[in-house]
């Protein structure tokens, strides 16, 4: 069936998903009840124009869902700390601090997963004269730290059901994808994996880092480590590219392309409680009316 268009992400015991300009944050409180908050999604960049351009609507989408995935994780994570009244002026700090720890989040993903491969790879500067073998370490080794990342990451126990709500999300999606009606019993039925996730996303950023570095030919180690930051949202756009192509196309070339990506969704998403399901089905129902959505195929 044609793409649904709507995307979300785990929050904790919980679920987001966005469909255009309405997103929705299901989460399962610790009463047991599934309290579900309806908002309207406001984009960064006010220019409708650039924000369909291709390329640029990537980097834009990128930056979109990082200051809406800390805005309903910290929604989400409300319920499970000490009650508290917020006034006007606490509310403007945590607006502010929510600026601060997605500004932090950037720069420690560029340090992690693009300065530090970059250094260790020079280590092996003068025992590899061949500078494509080089390029080709740095990015084995840039995959290497994003994959123990996630291992490592996994073992703790909130990671864990974070993961969970990640199957539940895909699962619900892929559920109405392939023209069934959305109940427990069909969506726990459906695969966990999705072509268009943030991991295959990450992963193709990686990808294709490796691919463009392969002709930054340049003599000083410090102008080439430039030039990987300056061509970050180049790359960030491009790997939007081409998830959005994957999310829309059944070509046999897509799909294997879609593969690797689709592998490394096994370590960040896991199989879903009964009740994980209710909670993504509660979410997406509020914002997409999936009943019109199936009518709408069968046509």
């Amino acid at each position: 069936m044609a793409s649904s268009g709507i995307g979300g992400q785990a929050v904790m015991e919980g679920v987001m998903m966005k469909n255009q300009d309405r997103y929705a944050v299901a989460v399962r409180k610790p009463d047991q009840t599934i309290l579900v908050k309806q908002e309207e999604f406001v984009s960064i960049c006010k220019n409708e124009a650039l924000r369909k351009l291709p390329v640029f609507r990537g980097v834009i989408n990128f930056v979109d869902s990082l200051v809406l995935g800390m805005k309903t994780l910290t929604f989400s994570a409300s319920f499970f700390e000490e009650e508290e009244e917020q006034d006007e002026r606490a509310k403007n700090k945590e607006q502010a601090a929510m600026g601060l720890m997605v500004f932090v989040s950037i720069v420690m993903a560029i340090g992690i997963f693009m300065v530090l491969p970059f250094l260790i790879s020079q280590l092996f500067q003068k025992l590899i004269p061949n500078q494509t073998l080089v390029i080709l370490l740095e990015g084995i080794i840039r995959l290497g730290i994003f994959i123990l990342y996630i291992v490592l990451i996994s073992r703790m126990r909130e990671i864990k059901r974070l993961f969970m709500y990640h199957g539940a999300e895909h699962k619900c999606i892929n559920c109405i994808e392939h023209g069934l009606e959305l109940n427990v019993e069909n969506v726990r039925s459906s695969s966990k994996e999705h072509k268009r996730c943030g991991t295959s996303f990450l992963f193709f950023v990686i990808l294709i880092s490796i691919v463009v570095t392969l002709f930054i030919r340049v003599d000083s180690g410090v102008l080439r480590l430039l030039l990987r930051l300056l061509l970050i949202p180049v790359i960030a756009g491009v790997s939007y590219e081409i998830i959005r192509l994957a999310g829309r196309s059944e070509n046999p070339l897509v799909n294997l392309l879609s593969k690797p990506g689709m592998w490394m969704q096994h370590l960040t998403t896991k199989e879903p409680e009964d009740d994980m399901i209710e909670v993504g089905i509660a979410s997406v129902e509020a914002v997409f009316d999936w009943r019109s959505y199936l009518q709408s195929q069968q046509k």
